[in-house]
C-alpha cells in the first residue's frame, strides 16, 4: 500500500505511527500539497493528506477513515473491542484532531497571508480553543493499558506538532501532557522518528 504524506503533518504522523504499531508495511511517498501533484489529486480530489492507496488501487483519504481501514485489515486491533472503550478512544482521537485543526489554522494564518492581513483575532480565537482542549486533556489523561489505540496515536501526533511549531507556548499548566511523550516513547520506540518534524 502507498501512503501519500508530509513529515510535518500531524494527521500523517498519526497514520504512520499506527501502521508501524500494527506491523503494516506502507510505501511512504512524500508529497507537497501546494503543488497539487497528480499522484495526490488522483487519490484525493481535495488534494489533502494523508491519502492511502491500497494494493487494489482504491484510495482512502481523511486520517480517521485510514485509521479505521487499518483497524479492519489488521484484524481489528487498533481500537478497543468493547463499545464503551472504543467510544472513549474515538472521542480522544476526535479531540486531538480538532486541536490540530486549530493549530493548523494558526500556522496557515501566519504563513499564507500577507503580514498586514494576518488577523490576530483569528489567531487568538483558535488558540483559545487549543488551550481549552489541552486543559481538558490535562484533566482527563487517557490511560495506556496493555494495548495502544487510535486515540493514543492522535494524542502523540498532537503533542509532536505542538513541540514542532509551538515550543514554549503550550507547556505551562500542562505538566501531565508535557511528560506524556517520554512515557509514550517507552511504549512506542519509533515515536521520535515518526512524530511531526521538518
Amino acid at each position: 500500500m502507498k501512503l501519500l504524506f508530509s513529515s510535518t503533518s500531524p494527521y500523517s504522523s498519526k497514520v504512520r505511527m499506527a501502521a508501524r504499531y500494527l506491523g503494516i508495511d506502507l510505501d511512504e511517498i512524500t508529497v507537497n500539497t501546494n503543488d497539487d501533484p497528480p499522484v495526490l489529486i488522483n487519490a484525493n480530489p481535495l488534494g489533502k493528506i494523508p491519502a492511502l492507496v491500497t494494493d487494489d488501487g482504491d484510495a482512502i483519504f481523511d486520517s480517521r477513515a485510514i485509521m479505521h481501514y487499518l483497524h479492519r485489515v489488521s484484524g481489528k486491533s487498533l481500537y478497543p473491542k468493547k463499545d464503551e472503550k472504543r467510544t472513549e478512544a474515538e472521542v480522544l482521537e476526535a479531540l486531538c484532531d480538532g486541536i490540530n485543526d486549530c493549530l493548523l489554522a494558526i500556522v496557515y494564518e501566519k504563513r499564507l497571508r500577507p503580514p498586514e492581513l494576518v488577523s490576530q483575532a483569528v489567531i487568538d480565537r483558535q488558540w483559545s480553543k487549543v488551550v481549552r482542549g489541552l486543559d481538558h486533556l490535562e484533566a482527563n489523561m487517557p490511560k495506556t493499558g496493555k494495548k495502544l489505540h487510535g486515540g493514543h496515536f492522535a494524542m502523540a501526533s498532537l503533542l509532536g506538532y505542538l513541540m514542532l511549531h509551538f515550543p514554549g507556548q503550550w507547556e505551562n499548566g500542562h505538566t501531565e501532557l508535557t511528560a506524556w511523550p517520554a512515557k509514550f516513547t517507552k511504549r512506542f520506540e519509533n515515536y521520535g522518528a515518526l512524530r511531526p518534524q521538518t
